[in-house]
């Protein structure tokens, strides 16, 4: 037996239809189930004291040598082309 052109758009189109309704019901009723289940209490956070933003970081020889390598990477430059005068923690 052939099938018509038509037979077989009109069937995709049915199958795809079919399967997001149903997609879309699954959804809503799985939304459902878990919309009932009770929402554990927030904890509360102590606060924590930040480190003031202006303080100068220790100069340290591998950290100075990543954050060059990493600013060289980013800009496509070379290592040697940069010059870092001072590191603030933010």
């Amino acid at each position: 037996m052939e099938y018509s052109n038509l037979f077989v758009t009109a069937m995709g189109i049915g199958t795809v239809f079919f399967a997001l309704t149903s997609l879309v019901i699954l959804t809503k009723i799985m939304s459902a189930i878990i919309g009932k289940q009770a929402a554990p209490a927030p904890v509360a956070v102590p606060p924590v004291a930040a480190a003031p933003s202006a303080a100068p970081v220790a100069k340290d020889p591998a950290m100075m040598a990543a954050i060059s390598a990493a600013l060289a990477e980013e800009l496509g430059t070379d290592i040697a082309a940069l010059r870092i005068h001072s590191i603030k923690r933010i």
